[in-house]
């Protein structure tokens, strides 16, 4: 008898993480997998990027892209129905802070009404393990740092921040209720090669190769967890593997198999630090020419509606239940950004 094919499903497949991800399991040497890619490729950043990232992932044989909407159950429910997958890793939302200041009906359709979506597939259709992509943005105005997943998570500064809240309720009532092994996933600012526009880094490159200044917010007085996608990436293909226990409770329901990690490298790093170590980077690429003055392009604002001072995560559970902690440095992850940023665009 031959063995059976696993199948992942990846939802948001062409955005950063979720590419990623779906390249590092076709290039693993387990030959026995298939990878189930959906994502809608909306307009919320350059479609081509996502184009981009999708074109690599469409070489290998044992890749399927399905273009469709989570918050459409009728394409979800197709998708869980043809294809029986036995590992569902949850990456699509909308993103960002503070475009969900603007545009809240999209965070609710993708962020809350999309996962229901799939919580209710994973329920009829039942998978091994469901992954979701969570977010550091949970923590808000706690004021207690290093961030542990069992503090308090009840006061989100943001509507995206409170989207992914009730994303782990929802988790954590599905796998109470109907036995789903979950595991929701916080992640520490994702910095890298072919990342999201929106992000800081990539949004100050853009604005210094157009001589436009960059605004630096709380007057340069933030710090942030930034965490490598290639750690990220790592993180989540042993927690998959590592799938919560199911158990009964003296109720006679399930003992949630459930479980939340913090996914960050667990060193808050000066975001002056960063951008000076960016704009080396940039210029060793030859993004930038060796005599740009960045002085005259930096801004000092204040802060922004919806963000933080600081993110900082515990790493400790990580560390102890998957034997990893993301460790890459930031000048090799800026390095590597402005590398192929240079080939990209130039």
């Amino acid at each position: 008898m031959k063995d059976k094919t696993e199948v992942y499903l990846i939802t948001g497949v062409a955005g950063f993480i979720g590419a990623n991800l779906a390249n590092k399991l076709l290039i693993s040497e387990n030959k026995k997998i298939e990878v189930i890619g959906i994502d809608n490729l909306n307009d919320y950043y350059d479609v081509n990027l996502k184009e981009y990232r999708l074109n690599k992932l469409k070489n290998f044989k044992n890749f399927k892209f399905i273009k469709g909407d989570i918050s459409n159950k009728i394409t979800i429910e197709k998708v869980f129905n043809k294809y029986n997958p036995s590992i569902v890793i949850n990456l699509a939302a909308q993103a960002g802070v503070r475009y969900s200041i603007t545009n809240p009906d999209t965070y609710i359709n993708s962020n809350i009404i999309g996962f229901y979506n799939i919580l209710q597939c994973c329920r009829k259709y039942p998978v091994q393990h469901l992954v979701y992509a969570s977010s550091s943005s949970v923590y808000g105005l706690n004021k207690k740092i290093p961030y542990s997943t069992d503090d308090k998570t009840d006061m989100p500064v943001s509507l995206y921040a409170a989207t992914k809240k009730t994303n782990e309720l929802l988790a954590y009532s599905y796998s109470k209720l109907y036995n789903i092994p979950s595991t929701g996933l916080r992640f520490f600012t994702v910095y890298g090669a072919a990342g999201r526009p929106d992000m800081a880094y990539f949004k100050f490159t853009n604005k210094l190769l157009k001589g436009e200044k960059i605004q630096i917010y709380n007057y340069g007085k933030c710090e942030r967890d930034f965490t490598y996608i290639d750690d990220i990436v790592e993180a989540i293909v042993k927690i998959m593997a590592k799938i919560p226990c199911k158990r009964k409770g003296k109720d006679g329901l399930p003992i949630p198999p459930y479980k939340l990690f913090n996914i960050g490298k667990g060193k808050p790093e000066s975001l002056l630090e960063f951008i000076e170590i960016l704009q080396e980077e940039l210029i060793e690429a030859k993004v930038l020419p060796e005599n740009y003055d960045f002085e005259s392009h930096k801004e000092l604002v204040a802060m922004q509606p919806g963000d933080v001072a600081v993110t900082f995560a515990d790493t400790k559970k990580l560390e102890e239940e998957i034997k990893f902690k993301p460790n890459t440095p930031l000048r090799k992850g800026l390095k590597e950004f402005a590398k192929w940023y240079k080939e990209y665009y130039m």
